[in-house]
């Protein structure tokens, strides 16, 4: 894949890769418990065929006889199922509190949690394995050919103490998951990591100078979106400045990451003479489009999530100005790093210096009209609320670049006009 670090026009901006299909694989709440309990069936199948030769080397081998195995199978089985049951229940109430108090655009960080998953997957798994292994057990008859999988056994004493181990971490996790200020805190972090990745420094601001504009009469052709919709999640830059520059043109993206499109909508606009219908379902392959937004590359959607907690927290349902007062603080410390950063140049250039894609990115200023306006308005009765508001862009104005500061004096005067109001 080409690299676009080096051909921004303003800025040294890394390019974020795109999820692969391994990524994707993972991305799913059942993949990890369903891989387990498939591990679970084949271990329950090929344990007890060399259960003969492993409990020579084995000092922990269950001693008891077939009777004794089959019981002690059928209640970890028995326990095990009925603890997916607890656990299932628990984290169903987790993530409907959550999504009552928070927002549900949280609710895939609790899904993507790999203690649940492990935990789900281990206490199946466990099940699983013990009803496999219970088919081997076989008794003794008159010719004494009977047969107890002993190891197999005592593995499955094995898997329930990790069962036991992980039911705590999960208690523990999910304990600490639905803790205002620990939801607010791994936003914040997941969302700096991404500020840091997709805006450059100041320093490099003066890099490139390539820009592009339009001319009317040359001749181009409209991108539509095929037959799909969805949130722009994901934008391949590299690809599809190769494919603009294979065609020797221009492509312009219409929608922004994030935005909403749907089937024949406008996707871009090719600038040029060679585009088929080729072109059009490869730059269509190189735009992934999702019914949640994600923040693989979106760093709007990570201040919006802050953003809907804090609405929510000013409810008159809710009237929890303390919680929107720690919105606040985590959007300053977001924006203090976002405002001495330049804006992505709009323009990618190929190898040789020439502008192939015109994409328009999120920056500061959009920032700040996220985190601002809304809980401005909802906060404008709220006196904490507006002060924490007001003193978070009293220090933005002093230390940020020159270009946001009309931005950030329209906030502090339309904050200040609420207030009087």
């Amino acid at each position: 894949m080409a690299d676009t670090s080096a051909s921004r026009s303003r800025g040294s901006v890394s390019a974020i890769d795109r999820a692969t299909w391994w990524d994707r694989l993972w991305q799913p709440f059942w993949m990890l418990p369903m891989l387990l309990t498939v591990a679970a069936v084949v271990l329950g199948v090929v344990l007890p065929e060399a259960d003969r030769d492993l409990r020579e080397i084995a000092w922990w081998v269950f001693p008891g006889g077939a009777d004794a195995a089959r019981g002690a199978l059928t209640t970890i089985a028995s326990v095990t199922i009925s603890t997916v049951g607890v656990v299932f229940s628990i984290t169903m109430v987790v993530l409907q509190l959550a999504s009552s108090q928070f927002t549900p655009r949280v609710l895939g960080s609790f899904l993507s949690n790999r203690i649940v998953q492990v935990t789900f997957g281990m206490f199946i798994a466990t099940f699983v394995f013990s009803l496999t292994v219970l088919r081997s057990v076989l008794s003794e008859d008159e010719e004494g050919n009977g047969f107890v999988p002993r190891v197999s056994v005592s593995f499955a004493f094995v898997l329930v103490l990790a069962c036991v181990g992980l039911f705590l971490a999960f208690i523990r996790s999910i304990t600490d998951s639905i803790q205002v200020s620990t939801v607010i805190s791994r936003i914040g972090d997941r969302t700096a990591r991404l500020v840091d990745r997709v805006l450059p420094v100041a320093e490099d601001e003066q890099g490139f100078s390539a820009t592009w504009s339009p001319v009317a009469d040359a001749p181009r052709s409209l991108v539509p979106v095929d037959r799909r919709h969805g949130h722009v999640d994901e934008i391949d830059l590299p690809r599809l400045v190769e494919l603009a520059a294979s065609r020797d043109g221009v492509l312009v993206l219409a929608p922004r990451l994030g935005d909403f499109v749907t089937t024949g909508q406008e996707l871009a606009t090719f600038w040029g003479d060679d585009w088929d219908d080729d072109a059009t379902a490869a730059a269509n392959g190189l735009v992934r489009l999702t019914t949640d937004r994600t923040m693989r590359q979106d760093v709007s959607f990570g201040f919006r999530q802050l953003v809907d907690i804090g609405d929510r927290a000013l409810s008159s349902g809710v009237n929890d100005p303390t919680t929107a007062t720690q919105v606040v603080n985590e959007l300053h410390r977001l924006l203090r790093a976002a405002v001495q950063r330049v804006s992505p140049s709009p323009y990618l250039t190929d190898a040789d210096g020439a502008v192939r894609l015109v994409v328009e990115s999120t920056d500061a200023r959009d920032l700040l009209r996220i985190a601002v306006e809304e809980i401005a308005f909802y906060g404008r009765e709220s006196p904490p609320v507006t002060a924490q508001l007001a003193a978070m862009l009293d220090d933005l104005s002093s230390v940020s670049l020159e270009r946001y500061r009309p931005t950030i004096a329209a906030l502090r005067a339309t904050l200040d006009d609420a207030q009087v109001g």
